[in-house]
């Protein structure tokens, strides 16, 4: 498998699936690399190992989108205030998540054509995080949760019939 594209970009394997991060230098993408790695090492997510830092290849096969490290990078890191560290990696993991970091179209509630993307000619999951918060929370929900069945019905008493105010019988439902 020849790598076919070289791109600005962290990637660390969650459990059997790789969380491709981009965004613009100095956005965090290995901060987030850093902290899924710490979260799984905690068990707040599945055992992550990074796969690379700043630059990845990417390339296609059997309709999977595969990440690998840069050669000349693989198992370094950079972690802001220590500099460029070694740490365990993996050769190849296919990727199940996109993370884009300086996201300019990250809302609150965004739409469903946001939360996905075609890469390389495959479809995949995307988290768009908007500029200043902080994305790990939104990574790990995007791995240890679904999306809801879109049956959720405000209550009555909501003026408004949007907001927070979901019906309490959900878990029932």
């Amino acid at each position: 498998m020849t790598p076919v594209a070289s791109v600005h970009a962290s990637a660390v394997l969650v459990g059997n699936r790789a969380v491709l991060i981009r965004g613009p230098s100095g956005a965090g993408k290995s901060r987030l690399a850093f902290d899924l790695i710490l979260a799984g090492r905690g068990g707040q997510l599945p055992p992550a190992v990074l796969v690379g830092d700043d630059r990845v290849h990417l390339d296609t096969v059997a309709g999977e989108l595969w990440v690998r490290p840069a050669p000349e990078l693989a198992g370094l890191i950079e972690v802001r205030g220590l500099g460029i560290r070694h740490c365990d990696f993996v050769g190849a993991a296919v990727i199940g998540l996109i993370a884009d970091l300086a996201a300019s179209d990250a809302e609150r509630l965004p739409p469903p054509e946001a939360l996905s993307i075609s890469l390389n000619g495959v479809l995949l999951p995307r988290i768009p995080v908007g500029t200043g918060y902080d994305p790990l929370p939104l990574i790990a929900a995007a791995l240890t949760t679904t999306a809801s069945s879109g049956s959720l019905q405000p209550l009555d008493d909501c003026s408004k019939g949007i907001g927070n105010h979901i019906s309490p019988n959900i878990a029932t439902e």
